[in-house]
Order: structure tokens, then C-alpha cells, then sequence
């Protein structure tokens, strides 16, 4: 057959096989979604197309031509391309450096960058990001980042493309474009493989539909048009029912009072107070603030205007330190980069915000570092162990190490940005159980997330935000989806 065709895929890794005779087809004009939990082994797929691992065994077709590559070079060479979940881009240079990485046109020898610049804006364009191309990527946003590299992989004319969470740093606006750009390429014959969690996406962008579990395919249609709840159980192997938990009732007392609140060129005038045990949403489209206003409760990019009130005292948050100092602390939306120490392993980053409890004497000690880790990852059902090197583990696990090392802190307010981003439907649950379990024991959690049924489902309130503005603060019985939305679009 035309097109990408895999056969008995199989790849181990030491002590767990990450694929076990796995086929794939992928129809010129067609977009092949791959389902499973973490761990399931679609990255690991995806890898093995694009050129990054090689199979122990089994064979690949591309147009019916053996297709075997060695490095990501020569898929995209042979016409595959990928875009990686957690980005590729350097942060130094520019957006067009990025797009064109490795195939800069020339000109007398010399880089054409008027050339270059014209035409990272024609690609930048079909995905609907409104970006200077000179603009330099350490600057952006993470959902701008995405976006880059949208177009860096459009640019690259691949024959299949495979899209590893394309849309977990998008809004709903810059997601349907993307979609929008998948039915232009269907037309030009170019495949797709889409990997994603996002359930609600699959009837939307989906011709075919594949489901990992454990390494293996558990299960295949040739539509998309299925139950949530079939697409579940297949993924976890078990009935799943995705319910938000109730969140608990809060205090009267009040843990945090926020005034009038403002970063310059971010956003301004942010007024809300937080109780104990209260969940608080903070709901708004890409660009509203809301991750600047996370930033500045923590200290990590400090307000400029305003005041903050912990338990009745003001204090001052000019840095993290001082905002933990005063019992705030901040899951990060970028875990990767923010959140964790990629090289270090788990035992080592869970004791990170807890070196002094650990130490006697000046010196770290490490069997007190090594019970804790395993503490927290009983609690937390942590799929690691505590030697293991952070980065070798899957993006739900490493989200909830992110969320556990604080615990033996006893924050009085936590602050998650994006908690769930890219992570399968069954650490979402664990995740959510997590939350309201800090609110039932009296943290106030400030929960920031552009999924719109996660803030309505878990919060006891919701502050809505847009273009850098409050412009609502609802109770939840107010906190309907059609007046979030008109709020966040300024309304």
C-alpha cells in the first residue's frame, strides 16, 4: 500500500518493553489517532517513525519502499516529520532560525534572512500565530512555542506527519485553526499520526483510531465517531467514569486576600480573596494573564502593583524564595523546564524543597532522602522508582512528582498551571483526587487550566480572565460554560 506501513514493531528498553508487535497504516490523506495511557508506548512509536529509536524488530514501508531511518535526518528526508510534545525549538535563536534549522537559504554564500523571514511568516500564518519571526523563542509563550513548531514541521512538506500533543499548550481559537490545517493537508495526500489525549478532539480530526496499552494494540476502528467512555476502557483496561470529584466545602477564613494586583504589560488589577480548603479556577482563553498572574503569586515574575495578604499579614513576594517563605508554592505548566531536574532522579528531586528536614549536621542524608522518596511515591502511585532518572519517566508520573515534592512542605496555597497538560485520563483522576485531597485538609489551591470542564468540575469558584483583565469571579453554581466563555472573550 501508498503511504507509511509498520509490521511487528517491537522495542525494549531495561526492565520494561515499551512496544510488542505493533502494526500501523497510514493512508495518504488520512489522519491515524493513537490512544493510550502514559506508558503505553506512543511516544515510543512515534520515535521509531521520525527516526530517533530503531525497532529490535520488525519492519517499516514508506510508498511501499523499505523506510529504516537512522536518525531524524533521514526520516525527514524520506518525508517524515514529527513534532514533539515537549518541544525541539532553541531557545536563542530566532523564530524563523528555528523554522528553518539546518536549511537556511542563501544568497552569495551568506544567509538570506529577508528570504527566510518572508517565508517563516507565510507558514507562521497557516497556523494562525501572529509572530515576528526575528523574535527570539526564549521569549514566547508556551503555546507560541507550539505553534513555531507547527510550522517549522509544515514547512518541511512531509508526506506524514506525526503530531505528538499538538494541541496541549493551544486554545480552542488556535486548535481549530491547526485543525483546519490538517483538512488542508489531507487534500495534498499528506498522512497524519496524531497522538493526543484530548477525547473530545478525536471526532473532530480522526479518520482512523489506534489504542496502546502496555506496548501493545489493544485495539483499532476505522472511525472516529465512538463513546468517550469505550475509548476509556480500552485505554485503561477497566470502566472508567470521568467524574470530577466534588470539591470540599471551604472555611469562612480567609488564607490569602489579593488587591488590585498588576504586572505591567501582563495583566492589572486582579482583586479576589482565597479561603482555606477552597479550590479557586482561573479560567481564560491563551493570552489572558493567567499564567503571569500564577507567576507573580509565586514571586517568579513579581507584581508590580497591588498588595498580597497571607492570614491577615501583607507580604511582600518579590521571588519564589520569599513566596515560599510565606507557604505559597507553584506547579509549574512546563514540568520539563520549570518543575523538575530532568538528569537528576526522582529521590533527589522530591527532596529538593526539603534539603534542610533531611540534613544533619550540613550533610544530606540519604537514607532520610530515600525514605521520603518512597513515601511520596506510595502515596502519589508514582509508576518509578526512587533511583530512577526523572526524565525516563512519562509525563504523567513526572507531573505528579512535580505536585509531591512540596507535600512535606504543608503549603498553605498551591498554585497549579496547567496540572494535566499532556498526561492520559488515568493520572488526570489521580491528579484530581490529589487536589481536592489538599483542600480537604485546608490548603487553598489556585488551579489554572485552559481546559474549561476541568476549572468547572473541580473548583468552589471560578476567576475568569481576558486580555490581562479580571472580568468575572463566579461562585460555582454560577460557573456555567456558556457564561465562562463569554467572560473570557471579554464579555
Amino acid at each position: 500500500m501508498t503511504g507509511l506501513s509498520c509490521r511487528a514493531l517491537t522495542k525494549a528498553f531495561p526492565g520494561v518493553r515499551a512496544l510488542s508487535s505493533v502494526d500501523l497504516d497510514v493512508v495518504p490523506g488520512s489522519v491515524v489517532v493513537v490512544l493510550g495511557e502514559n506508558g503505553a508506548g506512543k511516544s515510543t512509536l512515534a520515535r521509531i517513525l521520525c527516526g530517533v529509536y530503531q525497532p529490535d524488530s520488525g519492519e517499516m514501508y514508506l510508498d511501499e519502499s523499505p523506510f529504516a531511518p537512522s536518525t531524524p535526518a533521514a526520516a525527514i528526508a524520506a518525508g517524515v516529520a514529527m513534532i514533539h510534545q515537549e518541544g525541539s525549538l532553541l531557545p536563542e535563536l530566532s523564530v524563523a532560525e528555528n523554522v528553518f534549522l539546518g536549511r537556511y537559504p542563501l544568497r552569495g554564500g551568506l544567509v538570506d534572512y529577508s528570504r527566510m523571514h518572508a517565508d517563516a511568516a507565510r507558514y507562521l500564518e497557516r497556523v494562525g500565530a501572529s509572530l515576528d519571526p526575528a523574535t527570539r523563542v526564549r521569549n514566547l509563550s508556551v503555546a507560541a512555542r507550539q505553534q513555531v513548531e507547527i510550522a517549522k514541521a509544515l514547512s518541511q512538506e512531509a508526506r506524514v506527519l506525526i503530531l505528538d500533543e499538538p494541541t496541549a499548550a493551544l486554545g480552542e481559537n488556535e486548535s481549530e485553526r491547526l485543525f483546519e490545517v490538517i483538512d488542508e493537508l489531507k487534500t495534498q495526500n499528506v498522512g497524519f499520526v496524531y497522538i493526543s489525549h484530548r477525547l473530545q478532539e478525536i471526532a473532530r480530526v480522526g479518520d482512523d483510531i489506534v489504542v496502546l496499552r502496555d506496548g501493545e494494540k489493544v485495539a483499532e476502528w476505522d472511525s472516529a465517531d465512538l463513546r468517550a467512555d469505550e475509548l476509556i476502557e480500552q485505554m485503561v483496561g477497566r470502566p472508567v467514569q470521568a467524574v470530577f470529584p466534588v470539591p470540599p466545602e471551604p472555611s469562612v477564613d480567609e488564607v490569602m486576600r489579593v488587591e488590585g494586583l498588576g504586572r505591567a504589560a501582563a495583566f492589572a488589577d486582579v482583586t479576589f480573596t482565597l479561603r482555606r480548603g477552597e479550590i479557586l479556577g482561573v479560567a481564560g482563553l491563551v493570552g489572558a494573564g493567567r499564567t503571569e498572574l500564577a507567576r507573580a503569586l509565586f514571586g517568579a515574575e513579581p507584581a508590580d502593583a497591588g498588595r498580597i495578604v497571607i492570614d491577615g499579614a501583607e507580604v511582600k513576594i518579590g521571588s519564589p524564595a520569599d513566596a515560599v517563605e510565606a507557604g505559597i508554592v507553584l506547579v509549574p505548566e512546563d514540568r520539563r523546564e520549570q518543575g523538575l531536574v530532568l538528569d537528576l532522579t526522582m529521590e533527589q528531586n522530591l527532596a529538593l524543597p526539603s534539603l534542610t528536614r533531611l540534613s544533619e549536621y550540613g550533610v544530606i542524608r540519604a537514607r532520610r532522602m530515600r525514605d521520603l522518596a518512597r513515601e511520596l511515591i506510595g502515596k502519589l502511585q508514582i509508576r518509578g522508582r526512587a533511583e530512577q532518572i526523572a526524565r525516563t519517566l512519562s509525563g504523567g508520573n513526572q507531573q505528579k512528582a512535580v505536585v509531591g515534592k512540596w507535600l512535606p512542605r504543608k503549603p498553605r496555597i498551591v498554585i497549579l498551571d496547567e496540572p494535566t497538560r499532556g498526561i492520559d485520563v488515568g493520572a488526570k483522576a489521580a491528579l484530581y483526587d490529589l487536589v481536592r485531597g489538599l483542600a480537604s485538609e485546608g490548603t487553598g489551591v489556585i488551579l489554572v487550566s485552559s481546559e474549561l470542564p476541568e476549572v468547572l468540575g473541580l473548583s468552589n469558584r471560578v476567576l475568569v480572565m481576558s486580555h490581562g483583565r479580571q472580568t468575572g469571579l463566579l461562585e460555582r453554581s454560577e460557573a456555567k460554560e456558556e457564561v465562562v466563555m463569554s467572560k473570557a472573550v471579554g464579555g
